[in-house]
């Protein structure tokens, strides 16, 4: 692969460029392949493919070799994400940055299409409340997906452009902008992105990246946290926005501690000597990135936000409901379109405050709905970590978990009459209806495993 020569040449006087090992690195043919596993769904998933551990992050792997995914049902049920190594270094900042308890903390992810950053949020925040948003309305149904997989239910997706968090002033506690870029970390994964690159698509971003950021910086709170990344190794996209941030924005710069046998090498803007981290794919496993810290020095308070009203349940359906969520105390509940939806109860105010200017795609996780009395059960609601009562578990192998991902059609000898809990190697993949001379499978259409 031939690389722009423009984007060498710019490089030559960056902190850890190396023009021969950069050119080398690129036309070796290795690839990296990582994953993060879901804390929240215990499985010996992969664990045959596993090298060694990301260094810094908790439940990162690289792996020997690139499984097919596709054919694995672990996958599909979320617990792991195929996720790009140098990005988790985002678990590093946040807990050198936020330690100690994460509960009741308020995060935006707002550029988070298809779902890796946010995926890692939700489980470090699992007792705060993740915001994912994206503005492209078809990756917003990625993101949508994979967040439904990933199973958490501290997760709200909307699909908004960030002006349209105007309003929330001064409201999150950690706001992460991973930010459209013009992808020159990326060329070794994915060549096509060497023919898009130009200078005129560096500086286009490097402007967008500011509109972006000029856009949801008030919504920090005073001495909260930005995070901000790039898959760009161009200055203009990330020192000199780190500058911009310092000088314009007000923010403050904030170092993030580093292990010297991670290789990642550490700059600092050539204006306001702002912190960054970058990642070169020749000296760390993984590809070009750059991530900065800053803090929130001083924010306007927000006034009062209108709550959305939500359909509360009735008795009757509170009551029906019950035996399905035995001392789920920390749950509250509403209606949307006829979906019962259950959301932590610490934050359904807030729930109701996004709901009030945004459009909200997923809302925590949805249980189902109810005909007459009898309860029918969500997707969502079965590959999420919330316990599972109420129905039988059919416990299935992997050729028969593949025939449930596709929606073919099989019968196990273990299934009972009624609704079932289709769960592979401990991990609940989705549901099905046994009726006496056939299986209904309700495993989502547009998801379906298409290759043979």
């Amino acid at each position: 692969m031939e690389l722009p020569k423009q984007l060498i040449d710019s490089l030559a006087n960056v902190k850890g460029f190396d023009k021969a090992a950069f050119e080398e690195v690129h036309t070796s043919g290795e690839q990296v392949t990582s994953i993060r596993l879901n804390p929240f769904k215990p499985s010996d998933v992969l664990i045959e493919y596993r090298a060694s551990q990301v260094p810094w992050c908790s439940n990162g792997f690289y792996l020997k070799e690139r499984p097919s995914f596709t054919m694995d049902p672990l996958f599909h049920a979320g617990a792991y994400y195929v996720q790009e190594a140098s990005s988790m270094f985002l678990e590093q900042a946040i807990h050198e940055l936020i330690p100690g308890t994460k509960k009741g903390l308020k995060v935006l992810d707002l550029c988070a299409a298809p779902g890796g950053k946010t995926s890692l949020l939700a489980a470090i925040f699992s007792e705060g409340l993740v915001v994912s948003n994206e503005v492209i309305k078809s990756r917003a149904a990625i993101l949508l997906e994979n967040t439904t997989k990933w199973g958490l239910p501290n997760m709200v997706v909307t699909n908004n452009d960030p002006d349209h968090f105007k309003d929330f002033v001064g409201y999150f506690d950690v706001i992460v902008v991973d930010a459209p870029c013009s992808g020159s970390g990326l060329f070794r994964k994915d060549p096509q992105a060497i023919a898009e690159w130009s200078e005129q698509n560096v500086s286009h971003c490097s402007e967008r990246q500011e509109r972006i950021l000029s856009s949801i910086i008030p919504c920090l709170k005073q001495g909260g946290i930005l995070l901000y990344s790039t898959c760009s190794y161009s200055e203009a996209e990330d020192e000199s926005i780190a500058d911009w941030l310092v000088d314009q924005m007000k923010m403050e710069s904030c170092p993030i501690k580093i292990d010297a046998s991670w290789n990642i090498v550490t700059t600092q803007s050539p204006q306001k000597q702002a912190w960054g981290y970058r990642f070169y794919p020749y000296l760390v496993k993984g590809e070009g990135f750059y991530l900065a810290a800053f803090k929130q020095q001083q924010s306007d308070l927000g006034g009062r936000l209108k709550e959305a009203p939500l359909t509360k349940l009735t008795k009757l359906e509170i009551a029906a409901l019950a035996p399905y969520v035995q001392n789920d105390t920390s749950a509250a509940y509403f209606k949307q379109n006829n979906a019962i939806r259950r959301v932590p109860d610490a934050f359904l105010s807030t729930i109701q405050e996004l709901a009030g200017r945004l459009y909200i795609k997923k809302a925590g996780i949805e249980i189902g709905e109810f005909k007459g009395n009898a309860l029918i059960p969500s997707h969502e609601w079965a590959v999420s970590i919330l316990p599972k009562k109420g129905f039988n578990i059919l416990s299935v192998n992997k050729d028969q978990a593949l025939l449930f991902l596709k929606r073919g059609n099989f019968m196990p000898d273990n299934a009972s009459i009624g609704w079932n809990w289709v769960q592979f190697e401990g991990v609940v993949l989705g549901l099905v209806k046994v009726l006496p001379n056939r299986i209904n499978n309700y495993y989502p259409a547009e998801w379906r495993i298409l290759k043979d």
